[in-house]
């Protein structure tokens, strides 16, 4: 008898077809796994190179991130966030650190020319390293004077944080931008006791960056080399790209190695009858298994080799995509080492390993006397291992859904996020009872339409295994896709509602040169502390800050307290937030502002529309010299605009734009459920194929004892709308316990699906079972059937 090795070669190279779709699979699983693993390698080694500060030796700055103590006793750990904006350090600094050589106290910040044009102003020491050189004139040293980067009249007005000034300008830079004193700078900043920085010229690096940490304390960080980096976008794009790697590459990675590991197992289990045989002649148990781990070490590592490729390709497309769309600075580099690529291997050659020795334990230990009898018929008593496991998933599942369902705010989404895994989980475990309950309940309508329907019920009923192996890609494929999608149609119906609802004003004008005649509003975001007790954390919010009472422009939905209550040291809230924080009306509430710093103000309204204009609502004296504008972003007008007010949408045409604002959101959603439901609509079609090819002596029996080809193929027809049909109510069952606790926890309202959205899954997922099934169907019916 030949070696295992000898009978797993022998298999491929005389039945290719029969590891096709072990194949493609595994291929499928690679292509995945190492994508997502590109983007957090990605993620995690961002970096940009040092622009304003490369040549700045040694740096003084704050820490960009927000630092929180969670936990008790000794499991104590520490949460952070990235600063909603910039955080600045205390000017006070700057005489600790003059003994150690000459300092250059460094502020940006945006100013405005009477044409409406943006400069980027800083003061003029700061040219010491970042290169601008005079062109003409001299540098300006007193107050009122400014040296700039174009063109013009010798006096300019300039629209700064502090206020309109108008200026002198003595001398023209090289590059484009503003310039002052110094001392003027800080003034201008609208934050003159905070710099961004401090810049030692004389400093090096590797010797005095010890004194310089011994001067700041824990008041500020000392950067030199990579670190001198301060570009907030870098905080934001690693944000993303690890986020997607890492929350999305999770999820994507464990319906892959599911999804990969049904097949492997139902292309084991097909060749159940040639195990017989051979177990009938005498092969061991041992050599069975062996037989069987052989053809996966000779097929998965040129799956996961082949799978490489489009994994890269995915990845770059994908990393391309959100720069483009400016989600990621151009200077962020795609990081493709071997490391995701050789893991994503390893994951597929250990599922193919474990979902084979997995299906090949009953054909190798049952005895030979029983084999071909074995083989004959798919056995019915459910596995010992996986019903526990897929019971105790369902079970979670339904707590999670009743957690989600009892809580609100941040801990009814966080419940929500575990429902539609569990439950895709006990699916895929508990499949062949699930497919058995599906044949009886689809079948039912099925005996009604005559011969073939009734044939197709039978054969559904009773190879429950074949027919879970091909629902479950389809549920996870709905699943996935509509709670991904009805996500997003949910947030933006709900936030388009409550913005026309909710804005009152006639007029927006966006950038207001004057803050005259209406309600500015500054729009930033900050960091709320959220949870309570030992169970804490950092939570970003959308924050604005209003120049007064917001009522006459605004109507956020009051539901307790009142807006007209709104001063320095008080703030209105969101009622999600307020969930989330666990306050009410009179509570206070834990914030960091814009540049991190801590602030506890009074709650004196809690509202409802916070997703159409804020979660956080300020006054703007609380906001003054913590963002880095420094200035309104928006002034609501009532009547008439201003005619010194500046550019002015109408009321419809701003609740537009801020639509184009989320389309990076809506574009990820809709890219992450195509990925995961392309993948799930291939493995579909992949097993589909497979079952049907599987079944040549059966249709050709059929034909045998008389069935037409008609009748066959309407067989097949009636077995793949009960497949299709049967993974699309699971799937949108589970999509849609997940969505409703997760979109009232987020809107407030019930999930928004689309009907043509939807009508279009469902029919993609009915033509992919159709299609997947008619094709070999025909293929394997179209000689006539022999005569006897």
């Amino acid at each position: 008898m030949p070696t295992p090795n000898g009978l797993a070669r022998a298999a491929l190279r005389f039945r290719p077809a029969a590891f096709a779709g072990t194949f493609i699979a595994l291929l499928l699983t690679v292509a995945i796994v190492s994508a997502c693993g590109i983007l957090l390698e990605s993620g995690l080694r961002a970096s940009v190179p040092p622009t304003r500060y490369a040549r700045a030796p040694v740096v003084v700055a704050a820490d960009q991130q927000v630092h929180l103590r969670a936990g008790a006793g000794e499991g104590t750990y520490e949460v952070t966030a990235a600063v909603p904006e910039r955080a600045r350090v205390d000017a006070a600094l700057l005489e600790r650190l003059t003994p150690l050589g000459r300092t250059v106290p460094d502020v940006s910040f945006p100013v405005r020319d009477a044409a409406g044009a943006t400069l980027d102003a800083s003061g003029w020491g700061s040219t010491a390293f970042t290169g601008e050189h005079l062109a003409a004139g001299r540098a300006p040293t007193r107050p009122g004077e400014v040296a700039l980067g174009t063109a013009g009249p010798d006096r300019i007005r300039l629209d700064t944080p502090a206020g309109p000034r108008e200026f002198r300008v003595v001398g023209r830079a090289d590059r484009p931008g503003a310039w002052f004193s110094d001392t003027e700078a800080r003034a201008l900043s609208g934050h003159p006791d905070a710099l961004d920085a401090i810049v030692l010229l004389d400093a090096d690096p590797q010797a005095d960056t010890p004194a310089v940490r011994a001067a700041v304390g824990n008041r500020a960080q000392v950067l030199t080399g990579p670190a001198r980096v301060m570009d907030p976008r870098l905080d934001g794009a690693k944000a993303l790209l690890s986020g997607l790697g890492g929350s999305f590459g999770g999820v994507a990675t464990l319906v892959a190695v599911f999804t990969a590991a049904g097949t492997v197992a139902l292309s084991v289990g097909q060749r159940s009858r040639e195990f017989a045989l051979l177990r009938a002649i005498g092969a061991t148990p041992r050599q069975i298994r062996r037989t069987v781990a052989t053809e996966a070490l000779l097929i998965a590592p040129v799956a996961g080799a082949l799978g490489c490729v489009p994994g890269i390709a995915l990845a770059s497309w994908w990393f391309g995509q959100l720069q483009a769309k400016g989600a990621i600075p151009d200077t962020v580099e795609l990081s493709v080492s071997w490391i995701p690529p050789l893991s994503a291997v390893g994951i597929g050659l250990a599922t193919a390993l474990l979902a084979g020795w997995a299906a090949a334990r009953r054909p190798a230990r049952i005895r030979p006397g029983q084999a071909l009898a074995a083989a004959a018929v798919e056995r019915l008593r459910p596995g010992w291992i996986r019903t526990p496991l897929g019971l105790a998933a369902l079970a979670g599942g339904i707590v999670c859904a009743g957690l989600a369902a009892g809580n609100t705010g941040e801990d009814a989404a966080n419940a929500s996020l575990g429902v539609v895994m569990l439950f895709m989980l006990a699916v895929a475990l508990l499949g062949p009872l699930v497919a058995r309950a599906c044949a009886a309940v689809f079948g039912l309508p099925l005996r009604a339409t005559g011969p073939a329907g009734r044939l197709a019920a039978a054969n559904s009923r009773t190879n429950a295994r074949r027919l879970a192996s091909a629902i479950t890609p389809i549920v996870l494929a709905m699943a996935f896709s509509s709670t991904l999608v009805f996500l997003h149609t949910s947030e933006d119906r709900a936030t388009r509602r409550q913005q026309e609802a909710g804005l009152i004003a006639d007029h927006v004008v966006t950038d207001p040169r004057s803050t005259d005649g209406g309600i500015a509003v500054t729009r930033t975001s900050v960091l709320a502390v959220t949870g309570s007790g030992a169970d804490r954390w950092l939570q970003s919010a959308t924050a604005q800050g209003v120049s007064g009472d917001p009522t006459p422009v605004q109507d956020l939905g009051v539901r307790s307290g009142s807006l007209a209550r709104l001063r320095p040291g008080t703030v209105a809230v969101d009622r999600t937030l307020a969930d989330s924080a666990h306050a009410s009306v009179g509570d206070r509430i834990d914030l960091r502002l814009p540049d991190g710093t801590p602030t506890r103000p009074e709650i004196t309204a809690v509202y409802t529309r916070g997703l159409g204009f804020a979660q956080v609502t300020l006054p703007a004296a609380d906001l003054a010299g913590h963002t880095t504008s420094g200035r309104p972003t928006e002034l609501l007008v009532r009547g008439p605009v201003p005619a010194d007010a500046g550019p002015a949408l109408p009321a419809a045409r701003w609740t537009a734009a801020q639509n184009l604002d989320r389309a990076l959101n809506a574009w990820a959603n809709t890219t992450m459920a195509a990925v995961l439901g392309g993948f799930a609509a291939v493995a579909a079609a992949n097993t589909l194929v497979m079952t049907v090819l599987d079944r040549r002596h059966e249709l050709r029996m059929l034909r045998l004892v008389g069935s037409t080809r008609r009748q066959v193929l309407r067989m097949l027809r009636w077995e793949a709308l009960l497949i299709t049909g049967a993974g699309i109510a699971l799937g949108s069952a589970i999509a849609l316990v997940t969505l409703i606790p997760l979109t009232k926890a987020v809107t407030g309202e019930a999930p928004y699906v689309p009907p043509l959205v939807y009508a279009s899954f469902a029919a993609s997922a009915l033509l992919l079972g159709l299609t997947a099934t008619a094709l070999p169907g025909r293929l394997l019916t179209r000689r006539p059937s022999p005569t006897t």
